[in-house]
């Protein structure tokens, strides 16, 4: 392969067969190196493919201020995310928690710390995402030897719930703000806690993450199946008036009005979390 840019000493691009721009780390790659020559193949650590060019171009630049061994940790998060926790996630996590995660790694350094106001939230809602934060604070630490508080685990796990839901961080806030207030209606509602641990509400949470960006784009979720719609609010008329109560609770907060669909997998979901 050739090198088609130069973007540090440790980071190279290069234009492969099929015309997609590869981005290419590994330490020393770069280092006297110009656009045209062989790689050292030897030297290779990690190979980006991105199919954004506006992402590519993001990321390129980020790389050429971010420390090797912080890009190291970061691809390692990613890794561990999309690996152990099968996260689909959209590109721009590469530029997102890189940029993060060295802001962070600097802002330690020199003393100042930012408090995560939703990190009660983020541990409650995204439990995966907030055990990979942890993950990566505790890889920072061991290789780094920067303690980072437990804040940034909660930020760490939002920016990988964004890339879940391919949404920035002032959306990912209304989001679990959505997410919270539609808990509390339905533990209110049935005037009980939930089982936290129980796949049950993993799956719920999963739906309402998906319900609440659907809300925040007026995108409805459609199948049309009002028989299946009759039939669970006839089966499950508790659930259904709970449903009701969120229905209501959106209309008033958002404007925006719930397809049956919409309350369909709602009614279910609910009824599953609560009938454990």
């Amino acid at each position: 392969m050739n090198i088609d840019k130069v973007i540090n000493n440790n980071v190279v691009s290069v234009i492969n067969d099929q015309d997609k721009e590869l981005v290419i780390m590994g330490r020393g790659l770069g280092f006297q190196r110009k656009p045209g020559d062989m790689i050292d193949e030897s030297k290779i650590e990690k190979i980006f493919t991105l199919d954004s060019k506006d992402v590519s171009d993001q990321f390129k630049t980020l790389l050429r201020e971010v420390p090797i061994e912080t890009m190291e940790i970061v691809e390692d998060i990613i890794q561990i995310a999309k690996t152990e926790y099968h996260k689909q996630l959209n590109d721009i996590i590469y530029v997102a928690l890189t940029d993060h995660v060295n802001f962070a790694i600097e802002r330690q350094k020199n003393n100042q710390s930012i408090k995560n106001g939703l990190l009660w939230e983020i541990k409650k809602l995204y439990k995966d995402e907030y055990a990979i934060g942890l993950k990566a604070i505790q890889m920072i630490a061991e290789r780094l030897h920067v303690n980072l508080a437990e804040d940034e685990a909660g930020f760490i796990a939002m920016h990988i719930v964004n890339a879940e839901l391919n949404e920035n961080v002032s959306n990912m806030k209304q989001i679990t703000g959505i997410i919270q207030d539609v808990l509390n209606i339905v533990k209110y509602h049935f005037r009980t806690d939930f089982d936290e641990d129980s796949l049950n509400f993993f799956r719920f949470i999963t739906h309402l993450k998906f319900f609440a960006q659907r809300l925040m784009t007026h995108t409805d979720f459609k199948n049309h199946d009002e028989f299946l719609y009759e039939l669970i609010k006839e089966k499950h008329p508790d659930s259904f008036e709970c449903t009701k109560k969120i229905e209501t609770y959106i209309k008033k907060e958002y404007g925006y009005q719930l397809s049956n669909e919409e309350k369909l997998y709602l009614t279910i979901h609910i009824e599953r979390v609560m009938n454990r």
